[in-house]
């Protein structure tokens, strides 16, 4: 079949291009028959152009304008003239294009879903007509950032002296922290593969073969429930460095977020970024990921408050709990009663089981807990947050994860509710020193804050044997307005070391030499000191360009119930498939 060849794309017109004789490809948007004048929208992935058909067409190219509908794809050759009625919203809309020629390629029947940008329509059927939805320009500029992105890591971390090697995909199933994805072996009978939570241990092994620097844009798989950020399959901008500390693996990073943002964003970020501790991040933010765009820091009460003759606060002081606040400038008129109340209701969520508020009017103070507190009792508080006649203060008392949680919560919450999230600013910055293991206080186990393979800092090594609890690691994340864009740290890379760091999370000799002895095996052979961090692409993505979800910067995502709406997988296969791979569905 005939094929016009192109000279522009529809969205690249400009009054430059007036009196030119152009050819272009694409869908039709619109129609509009106004009788002796037709018009039409023609679209393609870089915009819109109308284009027109007038009374100097022939009767035959007449019948197919006429014939026209939403989404047939055609070619035009025409010649680009002045808009009479110019359309500012679009970046074509000073010129028009009047056709002399148009050959139609396919005709299309009415979609099941607008392709217009403000469509207000089912998030399911979006995922359904998937391939209808893309065509869409948002959706267009979406996956084209998303191309920018990955081009400008790679260009970036090449020209940094990073190699960039894939790494299996079918690897051997290892836990870290969520449920793999299995593939079972149709040569190893009752053998299976899992796809890869991440390139982890393989990546360690390229610094053991003499690498140096790698990286990779590559595909992971969790196998875990999902919400807006997550997917059973994502994309990590996935590094590591041999003969690095911290600082050499954050320096590097820091380079990369400087272009990125100076090239895809045009925004100037300087350098070096902030640095929070993980320990401080929680006591003034009660999160390890703060939103640094907006106050209402935590505040600790638990000195004023630990004989103040109200049991609430005093109970929980006495189980090794907190007593913490935040203050809500200008909140005393903004929040009634009621909606105290129903942010009460939103913290139980997270644990707490009460929310304690005090507000200031002049000289008469207020609050839930009058009868408890004198009035200078309550002023005490107040000072501690510097609070003025029209602030709230909101106090939660309960175990340290409850009160950090709810806290965190609410000041998220209620920014957003007050509408003093400056969404212009693009606040990043580094997390630091987190702890080395989690302690699960029903069982008293320990488990790795990140990965049994995460390096402590090397003044803590003589408490990993007494008190594990003190080790700090020398683990970094990058966080971007409360959004986590990516984490790392630096390995183990003593063979030794690592055996006591298995040991303490209570991993059996057997189950070491089953799942990481290849590792362990390689580490007798001379390592390097290493490390790296990955970067989660869609959920970069997603921020740089605005959106609430990673769906959205994905080309085809799957829904919440981890399918895929479009091929409709997972689907059944047959007993024989089933025979020959030697399973059995129970």
């Amino acid at each position: 079949m005939k094929v016009l060849k192109r000279t522009h794309m529809c969205g690249e017109l400009t009054s430059s291009d007036i009196g030119r004789l152009v050819t272009l490809n694409g869908w039709i948007a619109k129609r509009r028959n106004l009788g002796s004048l037709i018009f039409c929208d023609i679209r393609d992935k870089t915009g819109i152009t109308q284009i027109v058909f007038d009374d100097s067409i022939t009767d035959e190219m007449r019948a197919v304008a006429e014939k026209l509908r939403s989404e047939y794809v055609v070619g035009v050759i025409g010649t680009v003239k002045e808009r009479q009625s110019k359309n500012n919203a679009l970046a074509t809309g000073d010129i028009e294009v009047f056709v002399s020629e148009i050959l139609v390629y396919s005709e299309a029947e009415t979609p099941p879903i607008y392709i217009k940008d403000d469509d207000v329509v089912d998030d399911n059927l979006r995922l359904k007509y998937r391939y209808l939805d893309l065509r869409k320009q948002k959706m267009q500029k979406n996956l084209m950032l998303r191309h920018q992105v990955s081009k400008l890591a790679r260009d970036y971390y090449s020209e940094q002296g990073f190699t960039e090697i894939e790494t299996p995909i079918l690897i051997k199933p290892t836990p870290e922290g969520a449920r793999d994805y299995l593939v079972p072996s149709r040569v190893n009978p009752g053998a299976f593969y899992a796809l890869p939570q991440s390139p982890q241990m393989f990546k360690q092994l390229l610094m053991v073969s003499g690498t140096d620097r790698y990286f990779q844009l590559a595909k992971c798989f969790r196998d875990e429930d999902l919400r807006a950020d997550r997917q059973p399959e994502f994309t990590q901008i996935d590094l590591e460095m041999s003969f690095v500390d911290v600082d050499d693996v954050i320096e590097a990073q820091e380079g990369f977020l400087k272009k990125l943002f100076k090239d895809v964003m045009n925004v100037d970020i300087s350098l070096p970024l902030p640095r929070l501790t993980y320990d401080e991040a929680m006591e003034r933010y009660g999160c390890d990921k703060p939103d640094t765009r907006f106050g209402f820091e935590l505040k600790k009460l638990n000195h004023l408050v630990e004989n103040c003759g109200f049991a609430i606060f005093e109970n929980a002081i006495a189980a090794g709990g907190d007593v913490r606040g935040i203050c809500i400038q200008g909140g005393s008129d903004a929040f009634s009663r009621k909606d105290i109340d129903k942010l009460q209701d939103a913290t139980k969520q997270y644990g707490a089981k009460g929310l304690v508020w005090i507000r200031q009017n002049g000289n008469d103070i207020t609050s839930s807990v009058n009868k408890f507190f004198t009035q200078d009792s309550l002023m005490d508080i107040l000072r501690v947050f510097g609070a003025n006649d029209t602030d709230l203060v909101l106090i939660v008392a309960d175990k340290p994860k409850v009160v950090f949680d709810s806290l965190s919560f609410l000041r998220r919450e209620i920014a957003k509710r007050l509408n003093i999230i400056d969404e212009s600013l693009y606040n990043l910055l580094w997390v630091v020193d987190f702890p080395l293991f989690e302690l699960d206080e029903e069982t008293g186990d320990y488990s790795a804050m990140h990965h049994p393979f995460t390096s402590p800092r090397e003044e803590d090594i003589k408490f990993l044997r007494t008190e594990p609890g003190k080790v700090k690691a020398k683990a970094y994340d990058i966080v971007l307005n409360g959004v986590e864009l990516g984490g790392g740290s630096i390995r183990i890379h003593d063979k030794d070391l690592q055996r006591t760091m298995f040991d303490i999370l209570g991993i059996p000799e057997e189950e070491i030499d089953n799942k990481f002895g290849f590792l362990i095996e390689a580490f007798k052979y001379g390592v390097p000191p290493h490390g790296g961090l990955a970067f989660g692409l869609d959920r970069l993505v997603m921020l740089l360009a605005g959106e609430q979800s990673i769906r959205e910067v994905i080309a085809f995502p799957k829904n919440q119930s981890a399918q895929c709406p479009v091929s409709e997988a997972p689907i059944p296969v047959t007993e024989d498939v089933l025979d020959e791979l030697g399973i059995r569905i129970k």
